[in-house]
């Protein structure tokens, strides 16, 4: 299901034995636009302290209750790394995270999480290690290991969505908005659309762009520059914040723009993993 990460931040983040805090803001991956981790405020109960949650360790979102169950517990986050989430998350700082927790490199094979697509079938024990897959999974994270061992103190390419949020957006023509938000799948946490508010050009409209449509992005400059003209997204299937974005619509948007849909993609990433 596709949801908006405004409409996740808030949420109640509740470990196996408590609650452990509530989602301020989340880091995506800006070469895969994967969401890597959540940044949980703990309030009172850790001093205010922020720590990071793998969608790895994430349940099924409640939506009705506004929560996300993680299958951690209370002490297992107390004595997590401790990182400052006021500062770029380095791979060195991911490396340790990753062995706290037991959990294999994200950043090897060719799924969106290791050699797979869903961030739980990285959790210990869980079609993993000692799996029929299991020589295959331990020499990818072998290889994901001499990667991390020589980037180990790079900032690997983890944005804030709250800090893109607003970013203008520039079509091959033109300026059409700024960013407004993200839509996530909450099943493999892949940023499937940036939302578009495009007030200041085409007043009381939301546009839906998809990471793959991207040309190119400042970082210093906070811009986005798109592969599309101003009047294909004017022309574009219209989106309404106050609905669930449906398969059917999704598809008229991809065809109007002549691009091939997100899930074929997958098909082919999934065909190709099972080949392995």
């Amino acid at each position: 299901m596709l949801r908006s990460i405004k409409e996740l931040e808030g949420y109640a983040v509740g470990a196996t034995d408590g609650a452990i805090g509530h989602v301020e803001d989340f880091y995506f991956d800006d070469k895969a636009w994967v969401i890597r981790y959540l940044v949980v405020d703990t309030g009172g109960w850790l001093s205010g302290r922020k720590v990071l949650i793998s969608p790895i360790a994430i349940g099924q979102p409640n939506r009705t209750d506004k929560e996300l169950p993680v299958s951690l517990t209370k002490d297992q986050v107390k004595k997590s790394p401790d990182i400052d989430t006021d500062k770029p998350v380095s791979r060195q700082h991911e490396v340790e995270y990753s062995g706290y927790y037991g959990y294999p490199y994200y950043w090897g094979g060719v799924g969106y999480w290791g050699g797979g697509m869903y961030p739980n079938l990285m959790l210990p024990g869980y079609g993993g290690f000692g799996s029929p897959q299991a020589s295959s999974l331990e020499a990818e994270n072998a290889i994901a290991r001499v990667e991390a061992a020589r980037h180990q103190s790079e900032d690997e390419h983890l944005r804030s969505c709250n800090a893109v949020i607003r970013y203008h957006i520039h079509a091959s023509d033109g300026d059409i908005g700024h960013v407004q938000g993200f839509l996530v799948d909450d099943q493999t946490w892949a940023i499937r659309y940036l939302i578009v508010d495009t007030t200041n050009w085409w007043p009381g409209h939301q546009v839906l762009v998809a990471p793959q449509w991207l040309q190119d992005i400042s970082w210093t400059q906070a811009k986005v520059f798109v592969n599309l003209t101003r009047q294909a997204v004017k022309d574009s299937p219209p989106y309404d914040p106050g609905s669930t974005l449906d398969r059917a619509q999704e598809t008229s948007m991809f065809e109007h723009y002549g691009r091939a849909t997100y899930w074929a993609r997958d098909l082919e990433r999934e065909t190709a993993i099972s080949r392995l």
